[in-house]
């Protein structure tokens, strides 16, 4: 039972288990669910996914074993929303419904409907051909048909929907995608340490449980310091210029180590570090810290993360006076050894498709003075970031 929707799952490349397989077919035997295919799908989902940058795998997956309607999104082609506009409704006697034959069987159904779609121009209303409404059609809303595929249309009227299109939106995790805020936060979350740390607010429940039973029932609460995230992150942001075009991904994943790392320090730089960073854009002319500041204030302990481009010609990297915006008395590669000397954790994120890499000399400069530990900003290539940072030196 269930091995071939098991082979599916495999075959989508999901890291399931027999253990997996089994503790599916319990909960199946124990009654958790009953004859319905979304329970099932939900169940499944839950018991069969570990992890979940998994889940758009999962759902393809299950889409393709019960040739479900999810999967016709294949066929590329959307459904324009005003074809499924109700704009009459139709009532059929008996004696109508008993001339309308079905197209036999689902199969048959998802090859013409995949036809219709390649073919349809324009909106339909009461016929019984096209997707449309209040017509004796297979494909659409509000009409009737012995044998169709429901689209767009709330609830049950004749009950004999052989399928329902009802598009399930999830959260795309695939891991070459642009990263959401909520993906940032699967991918972060692997830097964890957690320590309890400051005032005893959290209520102990083991200890509690504990001592009220050896004190006959009598209420003894015990309290313990809260969990917090140990890990203190350092980050600097490349601002303006080339920049500007990566602007909502950067933002994005500012807000996530925000809320994720209770230690959080950050600063901005231009196109290569040099000898000053500054907190505030608008006021970096005249409130810049030196970066031997920052060498001595923060411990070595701090995760050093670079986010940038690294788009620039090579000289603001390699020569003193190489900075666009002034003259800076030592090159660039100078600071970014000093930092990397210093802080033993480090990772360039790069927004920059990879592909263009190899192409542009000053990020094979940076590539190598960073000792190859540049990562995209996609969820692989932050999560192997995260991985990096996490790895003893």
């Amino acid at each position: 039972m269930l091995i071939d929707f098991f082979g599916k799952l495999r075959e989508y490349q999901l890291p399931v288990s027999l253990r997996e397989l089994l503790d599916l077919l319990n909960a199946l035997q124990q009654g958790v669910i009953f004859a319905s295919l979304d329970d099932f799908y939900y169940l499944s989902k839950m018991i069969m996914v570990k992890d979940e940058s998994q889940f758009d795998k999962f759902d393809r997956a299950f889409a393709d074993y019960f040739k479900g309607v999810q999967s016709l999104d294949l066929f590329g082609k959307d459904i324009p929303a005003d074809w499924l506009n109700n704009a009459l409704e139709r009532n059929f006697s008996e004696e109508e419904k008993a001339r309308i034959k079905a197209l036999g069987g689902l199969d048959k159904l998802l090859e013409t409907l995949k036809e219709r779609l390649a073919e349809q121009e324009k909106r339909h209303q009461g016929g019984s051909k096209w997707v449309g409404t209040g017509g004796t059609s297979p494909f659409g809303a509000n009409g009737y048909n012995p044998e169709g595929i429901r689209i767009g249309q709330e609830g049950n009227r004749n009950f004999s929907a052989a399928k329902v299109w009802e598009k399930r939106e999830f959260k795309n995790l695939a891991g070459d995608v642009e990263l959401g805020t909520r993906n940032i936060k699967i991918a972060l979350r692997k830097l964890r340490l957690f320590a309890r740390t400051g005032a005893s607010e959290e209520l102990d429940i083991g200890t509690t449980i504990g001592a009220t039973a050896k004190n006959a029932g009598m209420l003894d609460i015990h309290m313990v310091k809260e969990r917090h995230n140990a890990v203190k992150v350092l980050m600097f942001f490349d601002v303006g210029g080339s920049m500007d075009a990566h602007i909502s991904a950067c933002e994005e994943l500012f807000s996530a180590v925000q809320s994720e790392f209770k230690h959080l320090k950050y600063f901005y730089f231009h196109n290569c570090v040099y000898e000053g960073v500054w907190k505030d854009n608008r006021r970096r002319s005249r409130e810049t810290l030196s970066v031997w500041d920052v060498i001595h204030k923060y411990g070595r302990d701090y995760k050093l993360i670079f986010v940038g481009d690294a788009t620039m010609g090579p000289y603001e990297i390699t020569y003193p006076g190489g900075s666009v915006e002034h003259w800076n008395e030592e090159a660039g590669a100078t600071w970014m050894q000093r930092l990397l000397n210093h802080f033993e954790h480090a990772i360039w994120l790069n927004p920059q498709t990879e592909s263009y890499w190899s192409y542009t000399h000053s990020i094979t400069i940076m590539r190598q003075l960073m000792g190859e530990r540049m990562f995209p900003l996609t969820l692989n290539g932050l999560s192997d970031g995260i991985k990096r940072l996490s790895k003893r030196q």
